[in-house]
């Protein structure tokens, strides 16, 4: 018997207003709230994506939309002067690494002893 014929249940399988449904939701939620959404277990969506490659790319491209959305706003708060972001946008997508440059200024007290004879460092400018 096959699945579906008293085998067993038939596989989940998703209708278009679904797959549009995944995509927004894939903005949002993880694989596995979206998996609860529709009432089944994670390995069950991810079954879907498997027999069902539009399912996959309808994640995918929620996904990527929803960050696109939000790097343009990341990318014009850092062209706007806001330096926190600046930072970010620039350590996540160029590469760069913020390193802390710490000066010391010390002062020190120099004394020299030539042949018994007692020099002040500070006499000689130092």
């Amino acid at each position: 018997m096959a699945q579906g014929e008293g085998g067993g249940r038939p596989p989940v399988t998703f209708d278009e207003k679904q797959i549009t449904e995944c995509e927004a939701l894939a903005a949002v939620l993880s694989k596995s709230q979206i998996a609860d959404y529709f009432g089944i277990h994670e390995d069950t969506l991810r079954a879907v994506e498997g027999r069902q490659p539009e399912v996959s790319r309808a994640l995918k491209r929620g996904k990527a939309k929803a960050i696109a959305t939000v790097s343009r706003g990341a990318l014009t708060r850092a062209i706007d002067g806001n330096d926190r972001m600046t930072e970010f946008y620039l350590s996540t997508q160029a590469g760069w690494n913020k390193t802390q440059i710490i000066e010391a200024d010390l002062e020190t007290h120099v004394t020299l002893n030539l042949d018994g004879k007692t020099i002040d460092g500070a006499d000689l400018g130092w």
